[in-house]
């Protein structure tokens, strides 16, 4: 069971990733004014950082259960359930619990402590 939590929160994490993508490009971008012209890229390319970081965790986190290795799986999960609690109370804070990424974030959290 504890391993297919661990599965579960993999694939929850990618999902939360890539909607977090996909709503950034095309809801918050095409709206977002930022001057000088040559930071935007920037702005989006550190905006995706905590897609690409979510997308690898969640990798991760499928994979943790078929490492032959526990301290591998121990470190993968402690890892990864900090940057998915630290990221789901940012959300939490930043929105003032109005988006409801925090509480995925937050099962991710949960899902891989639980399957740790």
């Amino acid at each position: 069971m504890r391993d297919i939590l661990l599965q579960i929160s993999g694939v929850v994490a990618i999902a939360a990733a890539l909607i977090h993508g996909v709503l950034s490009e095309t809801k918050v971008f095409p709206r977002v004014t930022i001057e000088p012209a040559r930071l935007r890229t920037l702005f989006r390319f550190v905006w995706q950082v905590p897609t690409v970081a979510w997308i690898a965790g969640g990798v991760l986190l499928i994979a943790a259960p078929s490492m032959a290795s526990e301290p591998a799986r121990h470190w993968i999960v402690i890892t990864l359930a900090g940057l998915f609690a630290f990221s789901a109370i940012g959300n939490a804070v930043g929105t003032r619990g109005r988006h409801f990424g925090w509480m995925v974030l937050g099962a991710v959290t949960v899902m891989a402590v639980a399957g740790y």
